[in-house]
């Protein structure tokens, strides 16, 4: 599948959190983003063309839904980032966040606990 832009992967957003929708409900729940109609429509188009999601007609609308899973894109996203900027690795993402003090208390107890989940596999 082709890669999908940010601004398509916030149309995507809305599709995730319910689908199926319409183009005229897609629109209405990305108004707080001052997007033109339009340009909302072009993306739904994008999308389509891409594969990442499906349109059936209902009447004289379409439903718009998403075949591109969340997690599937999340997974490749972060694979991606991880690549790009800290050569595979997680380790060095983790230093990077810690050595800026971006790390609560509530992260390092779930780093603490994921790790230990890890060590008892």
């Amino acid at each position: 599948m082709t890669p999908i832009s940010e601004a398509e992967a916030v149309v995507m957003e809305v599709l995730w959190q319910q689908a199926p929708r319409t183009a005229d409900e897609v629109v209405a729940a990305l108004a707080h983003r001052n997007w033109a109609e339009p340009t909302i429509k072009t993306l739904l188009n994008r999308l389509l063309t891409k594969g990442a999601i499906a349109a059936e007609r209902d009447g004289r609308r379409y439903l718009y839904r998403p075949l591109l899973q969340r997690q599937a894109w999340v997974q490749a996203q972060s694979q991606d980032f991880l690549g790009r900027v800290f050569e595979g690795r997680v380790a060095p993402l983790v230093a990077h966040f810690s050595e800026r003090g971006q790390l609560s208390a509530q992260d390092i107890a779930e780093l603490k606990k994921l790790i230990q989940e890890l060590d008892d596999e």
